[in-house]
């Protein structure tokens, strides 16, 4: 996977994809019980000029959510970050991971989207319910 396309390509293939701009796909995983975890994946570009492939799941609503408590979340974590983000003009926490290109294949893409949404769903789940486990 040397390239947005690339990627677009493969994930057309396996899932219906919500949004499909030039930079922008998105698409649905079902998780744990049935329930729908939405995936976000764009194309950035660094200072240099190299480019790397971000994958993000939405994971609550950044209002009332306590700032060290998603400090220590990334500070534990090897795969994935919390930051925020607008979503549909509201700020909102998301679960993120960036990838260069030239270290990313099929399977480190297929096993991102698998592993993001999964943890994506069970910290929504912690957030929805103000469990002390987030």
């Amino acid at each position: 996977m040397r390239h947005f396309e690339a990627v677009r390509s493969h994930l057309a293939s396996s899932h219906e994809l919500k949004h499909n701009d030039p930079y922008l796909i998105s698409f649905d995983v079902i998780v744990a019980g049935g329930r729908h975890q939405g995936i976000y994946l764009a194309e950035l570009e660094d200072d240099a000029g190299l480019r790397y492939l971000r994958i993000s799941t939405p994971v609550g609503p950044l209002a009332g959510t306590d700032a060290r408590r998603c400090l220590r979340f990334n500070w534990e974590q090897r795969t994935g970050y919390l930051a925020s983000a607008d979503l549909d003009g509201s700020p909102y926490l998301h679960l993120c991971e960036n990838r260069p290109y030239a270290l990313l294949n099929v399977a480190e893409l297929d096993r991102l989207v698998e592993e993001l949404s999964t943890l994506g769903d069970v910290l929504e789940q912690a957030i929805a319910s103000d469990d002390d486990e987030f």
